[in-house]
């Protein structure tokens, strides 16, 4: 791996011009979601521009998307979550709130043990490692990791590589359980072109070019996703809207949260933890492993379905594990989903700091 990251130019692809990078990125985000839809895997619309990135990325590309698409593909991916959520389902969640909890901080748990493992064995310095274990929130995370004196090169490849990990695991999956007769009929056909009901996508786009730019002036974490799905929860469950999502709108969403995701794996920074790589390949592989055993344990003990015990506790990204559990409908409860995916974020938001300064703290008196 390493002698592939330090190979010849044939293997770069920064001699291009970025016309020709992003006309090649296109191209083979578009075969790539052919091939994973041929596969009928669920968000193969995701899964498709993320693994095309990532490919352009290691070969050195250099074609970078902008934060704005971003920004807006987070607060149409929040009103597709909003339209499959009611009130009457969130209060049916909260008579489980015990049982609920439980699932949001043994997630918790896991991910911690993981991170202090890899500090113990010393694979990565100081706190870095409990950052980049944190299960939710990667851009916040490691953001946040930097400030706190973590290093934020390897901080961001794993929240990243654990993102795209999840998402796929999370895909075969679903796929898995749909095809073994559990899911109920096959997905159908998605319709492009259907008859839009333009008020009503005017409203929506509204929400979405409102609320978006909102959540950065409050500096509301992970807000681009959860400000739009909280505003448009109460909008249409109060009658005031209909949202409004067209397939094309949707892709297009999908394709730039793919894409942000796996233009972040340079090739430098995959040369940069090369070395420690195995280390966090397995504790990542770990971490799903065990977040599936408590998704077991969920289902032993509640009326939940599997795979949406196994979505619920799957350790991020929010987004992406919205996508998943949207491309299998009726077949999943999207809002104990997504209300436990949220509640984690801001649980993570709360302790990581916290645990992150006490381990120092720790390490810093065993020196005297």
């Amino acid at each position: 791996m390493v002698k592939f990251l330090y190979s010849p130019s044939r293997w770069s692809l920064a001699d291009f011009s970025t016309k020709w990078q992003w006309t090649g990125l296109i191209l083979a985000s578009i075969i790539l979601t052919l091939l994973w839809n041929t596969l009928h895997i669920p968000a193969a619309l995701l899964l498709g521009p993320m693994t095309a990135a990532i490919l352009f990325s290691v070969l050195n590309g250099h074609v970078h998307l902008s934060k704005k698409p971003f920004s807006l593909a987070q607060g149409v991916i929040g009103c597709m979550v909003a339209h499959n959520l009611s009130f009457k389902i969130l209060g049916e969640i909260m008579k489980d709130w015990p049982i609920f909890f439980s699932g949001v901080f043994s997630v918790i748990l896991v991910s911690n043990l993981m991170g202090w493992l890899l500090t113990h064995w010393k694979v990565f310095p100081g706190t870095t490692a409990l950052w980049g274990a944190a299960p939710g929130a990667a851009t916040i995370m490691t953001l946040l990791s930097e400030a706190y004196g973590a290093d934020i090169r390897l901080v961001a490849f794993m929240q990243y590589f654990r993102v795209i990990c999840v998402a796929i695991t999370a895909s075969f999956v679903s796929q898995i359980w749909m095809s073994s007769g559990n899911g109920g009929h096959p997905l159908p056909s998605i319709i492009w072109f259907p008859d839009i009901p333009w008020l009503n996508f005017g409203k929506t786009l509204a929400l979405i070019l409102i609320s978006v730019p909102l959540s950065y002036m409050l500096h509301i974490p992970n807000g681009r996703l959860l400000l739009p799905m909280f505003l448009g929860i109460i909008l249409q469950n109060t009658g005031y809207l209909d949202l409004t999502l067209p397939p094309l709108l949707l892709a297009f969403s999908y394709a730039m949260l793919g894409w942000s995701i796996g233009m972040r794996f340079s090739r430098s920074v995959v040369s940069y933890v090369a070395h420690s790589f195995i280390y966090v390949f397995a504790s990542i592989i770990l971490m799903i492993v065990l977040c599936g055993i408590l998704a077991t344990i969920l289902v032993h003990f509640t009326h939940i379905d599997p795979l949406t015990a196994y979505l619920a506790t799957s350790p991020g990204g929010s987004d992406s594990i919205a996508i998943i559990a949207a491309s299998s409908p009726n077949r999943v409860d999207l809002a104990f989903i997504m209300a436990m995916q949220t509640v984690r974020l801001l649980a993570v938001l709360l302790s990581v700091p916290l645990i992150t300064r006490l381990s120092a703290y720790h390490r810093h008196q065993k020196k005297f």
